[in-house]
Order: C-alpha cells, then sequence, then structure tokens
C-alpha cells in the first residue's frame, strides 16, 4: 500500500493529468474544425459533423503525467520515460492512420513498434504473476511477447472506439481498476500513471459523451491503449490487466473470428449496427458483417446509442471489479 506522501503525490499528477487534457480539448478543436479536420457521426440521423483527432488532449494528459511522475517518484524514472515513449510512438501511428490510413495489416505491426522504450529502457521485468499460480520465468520468450502487449490492447481499443463515449467511458473505468491495484500494491509510479490515465480519460469523456462534441480519432485510441500494454507490463500486472479488458478482448476477438482476418471498419461495406429512421440502432441481418460487442448487445433488440454505451460500461464496471479481486487472489503454496 502507498505511504501518505505518495499517494498524495499520485492525487496531484492525476489532477495536472485530467487539468491538461481538459483545458486542451476546445482549443484543439477549434483549431481542427477550422482546418476541416472532422469526422461524420455516422449513428445520428443528422450526420453532425465533429472535430476530429482531438485525442491529441489525452496524449498531453498523459505525457505530462508521465514526465511528472518521473521527476517525483525518481527512483523509477525510466518506468515513466518508457510509458511516455510509448504513448508518443503509439499516438504518432495513430496521428498518420487518421490522416492517412496505413491499413488493417501495417498499422499492428507499427503499433507494436511502441512497445521499444520498454524493450530499450529495460523496464520490464520477464517474471509475470498469475493468479493461483504465481510467478513465470518467461526470460527468453518475454521480451518477444512485449510487443504484442502494446499492440494487442492498443487495436482491441481501437476497434471499441466506435460510439460516443464508448472508448473513453469504458477505458477510465479501466484505468481506475488498474489504479487501485497498483496503489494496494505499493507501486507509486504505475499507480501515478493509471490514476492520470483514468483522469485524462474522464475529462475526454465529459466532451466525447453522448452527444460527443469531440472524436478523439485513432491518436487518442492507439495512445490510450497503448498506454494500458505499459502500464501492465511497467507495473507488472499483466493477468489483471487481461481480465479488466475482456469486453475489449471479447469485441476484437468476435469481429476478427467472424470476418477471418485482420480489417479495419472503413473497409468494411456491411456495417454490424443499423442506424433506424427513428434515431436507434438495430442489429444488422447481413451476414458479411462482422459480429461485434454491439452488435450482440443489440441482438435482444433496438437501442439508443447511449443505452448501448451505458451496458458497455457496465460490462466493463464488471471486468474490472473482478480483476481487482484478481489482485487479491492467493498465489499457490
Amino acid at each position: 500500500m502507498l505511504d501518505a506522501y505518495s499517494g498524495i503525490m499520485v492525487l496531484v499528477i492525476s489532477l495536472a493529468a485530467s487539468a491538461t487534457t481538459y483545458l486542451t480539448i476546445p482549443q484543439l478543436a477549434s483549431w481542427l474544425r477550422r482546418r476541416g479536420i472532422v469526422g461524420t457521426d455516422i449513428h445520428k440521423l443528422e450526420k453532425p459533423k465533429i472535430p476530429e483527432m482531438c485525442g491529441l488532449s489525452v496524449v498531453a494528459g498523459l505525457v505530462a503525467a508521465g514526465l511528472l511522475s518521473s521527476q517525483i517518484f525518481a527512483a523509477n524514472w525510466k518506468g515513466a520515460l518508457a510509458f511516455v515513449g510509448t504513448v508518443l510512438i503509439a499516438g504518432t501511428i495513430g496521428a498518420i492512420d487518421d490522416l492517412k490510413p496505413l491499413g488493417s495489416k501495417l498499422k499492428p505491426v507499427l503499433t507494436g513498434l511502441a512497445a521499444a522504450p520498454i524493450l530499450v529502457l529495460g523496464t520490464y521485468d520477464p517474471h509475470p504473476i498469475f493468479p493461483l499460480i504465481g510467478t513465470i520465468r518467461l526470460t527468453i520468450i518475454y521480451p518477444f511477447l512485449v510487443p504484442l502487449a502494446i499492440a494487442i490492447p492498443a487495436n482491441a481499443v481501437n476497434m471499441l472506439d466506435v460510439f460516443n463515449g464508448s472508448m473513453s467511458g469504458t477505458l477510465a473505468t479501466v484505468s481506475l481498476a488498474l489504479a487501485l491495484v497498483l496503489i494496494f500494491s505499493g507501486n507509486s509510479t504505475g499507480a501515478s500513471l493509471a490514476l492520470a490515465m483514468a483522469a485524462s480519460l474522464f475529462a475526454f469523456y465529459l466532451f466525447n459523451r453522448y452527444p460527443a462534441r469531440v472524436f478523439g480519432g485513432d491518436i487518442g485510441s492507439l495512445a490510450a491503449g497503448a498506454a494500458v500494454g505499459a502500464l501492465s507490463i511497467i507495473g507488472r500486472i499483466e493477468a489483471i490487466t487481461i481480465v479488466a479488458l475482456a469486453p475489449y478482448i471479447m469485441n476484437a476477438f468476435y469481429g476478427l473470428a467472424s470476418i477471418g482476418r485482420l480489417y479495419e471498419r472503413r473497409e468494411i461495406k456491411s456495417r454490424p449496427v443499423r442506424l433506424r429512421d427513428d434515431g436507434m440502432l438495430e442489429a444488422t441481418t447481413e451476414k458479411n458483417a462482422p459480429v461485434t460487442l454491439a452488435r450482440l448487445i443489440l441482438a435482444e433488440g433496438p437501442l439508443r446509442e447511449q443505452q448501448i454505451v451505458h451496458v458497455m460500461m457496465i460490462l466493463t464496471a464488471v471486468s474490472s471489479a473482478i480483476a481487482i479481486l484478481t489482485f487479491f487472489i492467493p498465489e499457490a503454496p
């Protein structure tokens, strides 16, 4: 458990991250709109144009948190800077993809490269901890798994960023759960980064929730997803993170399994969700459409966009609660 000083500093860092994100969004959104960098909100009848790439504000908040953490908790400055480097690389890849799509095969490969700061600075422990089992020795193979630990959550988070507030709201919940676990474990650097991420995403959610005034774009979703992967490695909570991300993993797995290959939303002609004339959303009946979490939620009947996101947030809250409980499962004797 963190001591009082560390706990206060963790809160200070998270407030700095939240303020950075919240205060930069209005100016950033205005600047992007003036330059025509907007996206169409396809789940609205009026199809409004919303400023895209506002996820840069989340990147700014996370970078600010990482730099502060490296100074306040200087004993683990490498971990904080590795986190910053991963976020910046993933965010850059996302920005490129927003402006000129990279494609369904190249993007996952490039996001894996965001693991470079973690590998170069050596901020990983090749002995992950698993519930019931305990510590596992993966000295040789672990470095090769690190890029996957960044690319998989980055792209899984990106795939769920389809509704107003769906990414920011659910990932803020996941980040909060990881922050609590890292606080309980006494990891000051990890706790500061995780709580800062929760705070930054919540600040973004206030603008991104229904009806959205800003979109995060791939710059936001890839950076945020990569940040979660980095937290899992730096904080040595790999198994707990997998549990917390269960709805994301399920969404990605069903989507890829139903299509049979890596795909981009832009490439899919048959959408999994259809907008009705009354503004409600319903699951499509087209056989070629991917199976997604939203489509499964809508299998019971049509819902409004905010209701779908509400169900997603409940699912993520459950998986996050289970992740916290997982932390307290004793290791095998």
